[in-house]
């Protein structure tokens, strides 16, 4: 449906003076219809950048729901033992809304205050062109993975882990809608690492459009939540661009409590040492598979089941260690 500026001309005038409705693409003309509509800028910003979110990660979450309901992909779940009950995917659904109510909801209000103030185009028109916005959107990939990288293992020291972190860890199996399951606190900790690349970007460069960053956020929260799904499909993008993270990554460092802690990428853990355990874990699987390549399958699966058991247990007292010592568990990274 076409917009018709006829409906609210003031505000229109007011806000888009010599924007030619007929020159902008469906989707612009849409942008305009919902600001002029909302009338206020900082409500319809708040609003959309709100339902986005919602939208996108609920959304993103179902089929994973679906997928651990249907036995057949069983095969390629990371720990096939562990799938996700009913009522452990509804108290998860539970903790993430309350986060997204305390500490996002009452937040997003100011994005937009703040993007304006900043420089960042927000209800303007036309969007920028996808030349444009794909290095912005990788440089604010390569920001947020370093600060989570850091962040993340501050979580796993002994007060910052029991009195905030732990309840991310409680699935050591983790599943899509696990993504975002955590403390308010680490929700704000961790989500600082995905606005502030946008942010600091728009404050030295002043050119950066909202759908930009909105991209960018749909990304991220994909990223985020396949991380932790749980599955490890041969067409997974890791499998494709080798220092991508994703599932297989990440699942060991719920498994294990330490190692990986970066989200997108694996080069971090790899220059810093951080992936130390999980290299030598897979060295083992595949020393193992080789092994016991005229095994049956049900024997290799038993010897990978008896490895992941043994990573658990470690996994399992390296987090006792963490939480009695107020020390994080595995190494740390000394920034200068």
């Amino acid at each position: 449906m076409a917009f018709n500026a006829t409906a609210m001309p003031k505000l229109y005038d007011e806000m888009y003076p010599t924007t030619d409705l007929g020159s902008l693409s469906f989707l612009e003309q849409q942008w305009v219809h919902w600001y002029v509509m909302i009338g206020n800028p900082i409500i319809a910003t708040g609003l959309m950048s709100f339902l986005l979110h919602e939208i996108v990660y609920f959304g993103r979450s179902i089929p994973w729901i679906i997928i651990d309901n249907m036995p057949y992909f069983r095969q390629w779940k990371l720990q096939p033992k562990k799938i996700p009950t009913a009522a452990e995917q509804w108290e998860c659904t539970k903790t993430v809304l309350f986060s997204h109510f305390t500490i996002e909801l009452p937040l997003i209000w100011l994005f937009h205050p703040t993007a304006e103030a900043l420089g960042m185009s927000t209800y303007q028109v036309p969007f920028p062109s996808l030349k444009t916005m794909a290095p912005q959107v990788f440089l604010f990939f390569f920001f947020e993975d370093f600060f989570h990288f850091l962040a993340h293992q501050a979580l796993h020291t002994g007060p910052l882990y029991k009195h905030i972190h732990k309840i991310h860890h409680k699935y050591s199996a983790p599943f899509g809608l696990a993504a975002e399951y955590a403390h308010p606190a680490e929700v704000f900790i961790l989500g600082a690492g995905t606005i502030l690349g946008p942010l600091i970007y728009c404050y030295f460069t002043a050119n950066l459009h909202i759908v930009t960053v909105y991209l960018w956020i749909v990304l991220r929260l994909f990223q985020a939540v396949d991380a932790h799904s749980g599955y490890d499909f041969p067409w997974s993008l890791h499998n494709i661009v080798p220092f991508w993270s994703g599932a297989e990554h990440h699942d060991f460092h719920h498994m294990a409590f330490t190692n990986n802690f970066s989200t997108s990428f694996r080069w971090w853990d790899r220059i810093f040492g951080t992936d130390d355990k999980y290299r030598e874990y897979r060295a083992r699987v595949k020393a193992a598979k080789k092994a016991m390549k005229n095994a049956s399958k049900e024997d290799v699966k038993k010897m990978e089941e008896d490895l992941m058991n043994q990573v658990e247990a470690e996994g399992i007292k390296a987090e006792a260690e963490a939480e009695a010592r107020g020390m994080g568990a595995g190494k740390t990274v000394k920034v200068q």
